[in-house]
């Protein structure tokens, strides 16, 4: 099973809709979390588009990268869904063996009428389901071997 973490600025809308896409998705070889550098409440277009083809994730919560490491949360992957072409930092998160950047817009920054928004978050929420798609077509066949790393990482960091 592969650990992966969706990380932006605010995890309000495309690290929520990420994680919710690789969740349902990758079934059994994959499982996701979110966060971000600044933890904000849910954007409610995010909240909508999802709820249009099935997710809720209205009851979700918004969680802080910082406390994740604080934790000791180690994870395989971690995806960073920052506009960072745009300016956007994007929190990092050490200790991982795979670091994607996919440079997606961000749907709070969106102006506009609220059905050019909707439209937008749509467009948004559709690119991110096709990388994840992406994703796991990419990393299934080596989901199967992935505990080896998490108990040598687990071991590794038990002895510091």
């Amino acid at each position: 099973m592969i650990k992966v973490l969706f990380i932006c600025v605010h995890n309000s809308a495309r690290s929520q809709i990420a994680e919710a896409f690789l969740n349902r998705l990758g079934k059994v070889k994959f499982i996701a979390e979110s966060a971000g550098l600044e933890p904000a409440p849910l954007n409610p277009y995010a909240v909508k588009v999802m709820d249009e083809i099935g997710y809720d994730i209205s009851q979700n919560t918004s969680n802080s990268v910082f406390n994740y490491y604080k934790e000791g949360r180690l994870y395989y992957m971690i995806v960073k869904v920052c506009d960072q072409i745009n300016g956007q930092r994007c929190p990092i998160f050490p200790e991982t063996q795979r670091v994607l950047d996919w440079n997606i817009e961000d749907p709070a920054a969106l102006t506009g009428t609220d059905d050019e928004i909707l439209a937008r978050t749509r467009e948004i929420r559709d690119i991110i389901k096709e990388k994840v798609e992406l994703l796991i077509c990419e990393y299934e066949d080596i989901a199967d071997n992935i505990n080896d790393w998490y108990d040598t990482s687990n071991k590794n960091k038990e002895r510091n």
